[in-house]
């Protein structure tokens, strides 16, 4: 019927286990990682809203996977807040890697890459809204890291990893770095603990100081969201299939929990329109 959600058509991302996508900013370009093989790939997104051919797909061959890993994950791909580089998160490889996209034939050149302390595990970026620094969640050793970043070279400089807020003896998979808007706070949730760490962000954005923990309302959040003006913050907590809803204290940061988690079969990321 008229106005009904239609699929305009599926394209293959040359991988196996796809698990994050984006658009560039031009809002002509998808970008989606395949964590299973390690790539990262590229599709057009034509005038009706449908993609077109892959134009792209590179595997993340080098360096050679970290501890317990058998081969890269590639987790997320976004584009930088200055437009001029992609940056892709590795898992296996404990690396995030920096290309360039050609907007005129939709293919990844690479540019640079930093990897992190071996066995970090770093799963999803986000950046301070200033574009001069990013906060690296790493799964795998249970910590972030603030992050300095060079537009003019797309370099990562990572600094020293901090707590996820986390009690020795728990086992815990920090997941969805978020940023406010004004670049204040950040928070990471936290899989096992079943927590949202909250940070006041200083040194305009170089540090970050864990000011405490809350719990999630729901099992193992995977993905965190604001909704449009940011004084809701919604959890995605996939094993217990809900959503809590948080109130943001805009002053200081602050979660409460707003009523009762709402049911959603898997819930593993909500997007507020």
């Amino acid at each position: 019927p008229d106005g009904a959600h239609r699929v305009l058509g599926t394209r293959d991302t040359g991988g196996a286990g796809p698990c994050h996508l984006s658009v560039h900013p031009s809002g002509r370009w998808l970008l989606s990682a395949n964590y299973s093989s390690g790539s990262v790939a590229v599709h057009p997104i034509e005038e009706s809203g449908a993609l077109g051919e892959r134009t792209d797909l590179v595997t993340h061959s080098e360096p050679a996977p970290g501890p317990g890993q058998q081969g890269p994950h590639a987790h997320q791909i976004v584009t930088s807040p200055d437009g001029r580089h992609v940056l892709a998160v590795d898992l296996g490889t404990d690396t995030v890697y920096t290309y360039r996209l050609d907007t005129e034939a939709g293919r990844l050149r690479p540019v640079t890459r930093v990897t992190l302390r071996a066995g970090a595990g770093p799963r999803h970026l986000a950046f301070h809204p200033s574009g001069c620094f990013a906060y690296v969640a790493n799964e795998l050793d249970n910590t972030v890291v603030a992050c300095a970043y060079d537009a003019t070279t797309g370099r990562l400089t990572p600094g020293e990893p901090q707590s996820t807020g986390t009690p020795s003896g728990i086992t815990n998979y920090p997941a969805q770095p978020l940023v406010t808007r004004d670049g204040r706070f950040a928070y990471v949730a936290n899989r096992g603990h079943n927590s949202l760490a909250r940070y006041a962000v200083e040194r305009d954005g170089a540090r970050l100081r864990l000011l405490g923990t809350t719990p999630s309302g729901g099992d193992f959040p995977r993905h965190l969201a604001f909704s449009p003006a940011q004084r809701l913050l919604f959890a995605s907590n996939q094993r217990s299939g809900s959503v809590s809803v948080f109130r943001v204290d805009e002053g200081t940061g602050e979660l409460t929990l707003s009523g009762e988690p709402f049911k959603a079969p898997v819930a593993v990321c909500a997007l507020p329109l």
